[in-house]
């Protein structure tokens, strides 16, 4: 039997290429254990039924026998390991093969079944299995820029010889930049449900009602070549804007000049070399800028190589660690967007809308106020883990416990992303409608940001300013009068206060 999982819908997976379709039959299974085991958005589930479904019908139609059991059919297991063992008593094979997956726990339960199970490294990535680990051993810090670097002169991706296109490695101090409401701003790609994604709605609709989010309108791609169309629409009308309002925020538009495309690539429907190739192509033929270009390879040739690295280099108890101590319950508005925060409101009513939100209202919106606050960083994981499409184990462990939460004490980050609201005032819109005041740094209509970011400094004084990066940050601190330090403390407990009662904040 070859097992095929739900995030690895590639022709060219190994445990694919490794089997024989003569002879073998692939396994696929919608299973409840899966997905159920984090309140999965509706749409998240939905976009990995209908992309297994399709996948399925691609590899009957290239010769392979598949065994597909779906999620409303009485004989599907609750797990995995259970439908192989259904399977393997239904063929008579005593064999598994499978493609490494990406999360710990669930390589735990494969690796126990009563079966003789070969576990073949997953090749879907750019850097081939052990490069990243080789690249670590020995470094006193593992930071993703010179990952990135290394990956550069590996693939030669935007690289004029030996040097990097333009002179420099990273154009990231000329990506950001506020955007406008009054620009244009494409759309991605849509694609109208066909047969086989209406009876996958209907079935979402009917068992998965309390789940979070809007499952409609659904316009996700579902197969390999939909979601092609979707990059190549990407690159063509977003790419050469992407670079400047990449960290951009405005209320009431989702996606900006963003691709889009990190669902299709973490579940296998696009090929992470391919799309970086192409993007290059349209530096190369003048269709993009080079700021535009770097911007975009660097988020899939350095940080997603970079995180799957971290994932599996830190091993299982990675997403347990808990550096700052934090412990508070995740606030209500994380599911509802009952808040008076304008940012906050927006990025998780969009959220629940679209299963998707871009990188920075993750960071500096939804992550920077977790932080602040001292919500769990695994209550904090769980729930992105469960509302994003593109969300799974191996890319959401280190990019909340480590980069968002600061919970790995700094094995990925080099510092926590700690900030007040000037940062998102200076980046988006939000705070023009807000009913808190932005310029307030404490009292009565404050931005809850302004006092949280004090107070999180100074809780966590003993952890923290030893970091250089941090220095100026206390020294502000321990300059400011009196009479200041203690409103922005008396200010950070009102707000924490409500925040533990489950009142409005």
């Amino acid at each position: 039997m070859i097992l095929v999982l739900g995030d690895q819908l590639s022709l060219g997976l190994s445990a694919l290429a490794a089997g024989d379709p003569k002879r073998d039959v692939v396994v696929m299974a919608e299973v409840r254990g899966e997905a159920t085991y984090v309140r999965h958005h509706k749409k998240k589930i939905a976009f990995l039924f209908s992309a297994m479904r399709h996948f399925a019908e691609t590899l009957r139609e290239a010769g392979w026998r598949v065994a597909y059991s779906r999620y409303d059919d009485p004989d599907t297991g609750a797990s995995i390991p259970g439908e192989v063992l259904r399977r393997a008593a239904e063929t008579g094979a005593t064999e598994v093969l499978t493609t490494e997956c990406g999360a710990w726990r669930l390589r735990a339960e494969i690796q126990d079944i009563p079966l003789s199970v070969t576990v073949l490294p997953d090749t879907r990535f750019i850097a081939a299995p052990g490069v990243f680990s080789a690249w670590a051993e020995g470094r006193k810090s593992l930071r993703m820029e010179y990952f990135y670097r290394e990956m550069r002169r590996d693939t030669g991706l935007l690289m004029d010889g030996d040097k990097p296109a333009g002179g420099k490695w990273n154009y990231d101090a000329d990506n950001r930049k506020p955007a406008r409401g009054d620009l244009f701003m494409p759309e991605p790609a849509r694609v109208a449900p066909d047969a086989i994604t209406a009876e996958v709605l209907a079935l979402v609709a009917k068992d998965f009602a309390d789940h979070p989010g809007t499952l409609e309108p659904f316009w996700y791609a579902v197969t390999a070549a939909e979601a092609e169309r979707a990059a190549a629409h990407f690159i063509a009308t977003a790419l050469p804007h992407f670079g400047d309002y990449q960290d951009a925020m405005l209320t009431g538009e989702a996606f900006l000049w963003h691709s889009v495309l990190a669902q299709y690539l973490n579940a296998g429907l696009l090929d992470p070399l391919k799309l970086c190739q192409a993007a290059e192509a349209a530096y190369r033929d003048g269709a993009a800028p080079l700021n535009a270009v770097e911007g975009y390879i660097r988020q899939i040739l350095g940080w997603r190589e970079y995180v799957r690295g971290i994932y599996d280099l830190e091993g299982p108890d990675y997403v347990r660690r808990n550096a700052l101590g934090a412990t508070r319950g995740l606030p209500g508005f994380y599911w509802d967007a009952d808040t008076d925060m304008a940012c906050v409101a927006e990025a998780v009513t969009q959220t629940m809308d679209q299963a998707y939100a871009h990188h920075i209202q993750r960071l500096m919106v939804t992550g920077t106020f977790a932080l602040l606050a001292g919500i769990d960083p695994h209550a904090v994981h769980e729930w992105y883990l469960a509302v994003y499409a593109d969300a799974y184990d191996w890319v959401e462990v280190p990019n909340v416990i480590g980069m968002s939460q600061f919970a790995d004490g700094g094995i990925l980050a080099s510092k926590p992303y700690a900030a007040s609201g000037a940062y998102i005032d200076r980046m988006s819109d939000h705070c023009r409608n807000c009913a808190y005041s932005v310029k307030i740094k404490a009292g009565e209509g404050a931005c809850p940001f302004n006092p949280l970011y004090w107070d999180f400094l100074i809780r966590n004084r003993e952890a923290l300013a030893g970091n250089p990066r941090m220095a100026q940050m206390y020294r502000t601190w321990d300059r400011m009068a009196d009479e200041k330090k203690a409103a922005a403390r008396d200010s950070a407990a009102t707000i924490l206060d409500r925040l533990d009662r489950g009142a409005r904040v």
